[in-house]
């Protein structure tokens, strides 16, 4: 007599192994592809006003473009104002913070921050160095990132609330001895001052993310101050196949992430390609940047924040 119960226990297990399979497929492209074309035209619709210098007429005009785009989008916008006295003149100039929230009643968040403002001259262009600094990879990269994931933001899944902070005055810097990031300490200064109602269980500055031959490496003062963040950023892209992201050291930058991370205490990751051949000249231009980089780095982002945040027990 033949066991009628097997063919039901194959069928059974047949379809337990398919499930399975169809949830580890989900897990092999779990991040949205973002739309790199987009991403570009971000990019050249922020460098077409010109320099964004701190204080000027076209950090004016790109404020009232990332105001609109991400409000647009449902998210909450608003400015953290602050003066400091001009390197040249010694008067006040009004600087503008911009914070976008998502999900802004979270009480526990993630910080992705990058500044918005362009450095007066490009002092590394060999041939004027006081000519047209545009700054396409270095201070619109970041903007034309944040405002493609903004197209994704609204849909993700995250125990976390976000924030997009667009730091003011990270180079207003005619001269050497001006100071540097203005805008990242007053921010880091105030949230450790005056404690929000929410707190970050940690941040990521991206900078200079645009350029055409991308190359993210271990950057020495985030492994420093926050190796856990920076280390789970990495492990994403290399579970997403985004070899652009090195898991090994190079550079040791300055930048904004230094003061979120030694003042205000945020562990806070640099994710910034230092190797880019047109720093600081007149030739950062979106001619030699790539929406494909601003795509593939956003896309490991929003995987990170939706599986890959560390959280905010223990050390980071």
């Amino acid at each position: 007599m033949a066991n009628s119960s097997i063919p039901r226990l194959a069928v059974v297990a047949t379809a337990v192994l398919l499930a399975a399979l169809s949830a580890r497929g989900a897990e092999a492209d779990p991040a949205p592809k973002l739309d790199a074309a987009r991403a570009f035209g971000y990019l050249t619709q922020v460098c077409r006003i010109g320099p964004r210098i701190s204080g000027t007429d076209g950090m004016t005009e790109q404020q009232r473009l990332i105001q609109k785009h991400f409000s647009d989008h449902g998210a909450k916008v608003r400015y953290q104002s602050f003066d400091a006295p001009h390197p040249l003149t010694g008067r006040a100039v009004r600087l503008d913070n911009m914070i976008v929230a998502w999900n802004p009643e979270a009480k526990k968040r993630v910080l992705l921050a990058c500044h918005y403002d362009t450095r007066p001259y490009p002092d590394q262009d060999r041939r004027n160095p006081r000519g047209r600094f545009i700054g396409a990879n270095d201070g619109g990269s970041g903007v034309a990132l944040f405002m493609e994931l903004a197209h994704h933001m609204p849909q993700l899944d995250s125990p976390y609330g976000v924030d997009f902070v667009f730091f003011d005055a990270e180079e207003l810097v005619y001269r050497d001895g001006d100071k540097y990031f203005l805008g990242s300490e007053h921010f880091a200064k105030d949230y450790k001052e005056n404690p929000p109602g929410h707190e970050y269980v940690c941040g990521v500055v991206v900078d200079m993310v645009a350029d055409k031959r991308l190359d993210l490496y271990f950057e020495q003062n985030s492994l420093k101050h926050a190796p856990r963040v920076t280390r789970s950023i990495w492990k994403t892209a290399a579970r997403l196949n985004v070899a652009e992201f090195i898991p090994r050291e190079k550079h040791a930058v300055n930048d904004d992430h230094v003061p979120l991370n030694e003042i205000a205490g945020i562990p806070t990751c640099d994710i910034i390609d230092f190797d880019y051949p047109y720093w600081h000249t007149m030739q950062d231009v979106p001619a030699r940047c790539s929406g494909e980089s601003l795509a593939k780095v956003g896309r490991v982002l929003l995987e990170w924040l939706r599986n890959d945040v560390p959280g905010s027990s223990g050390t980071p």
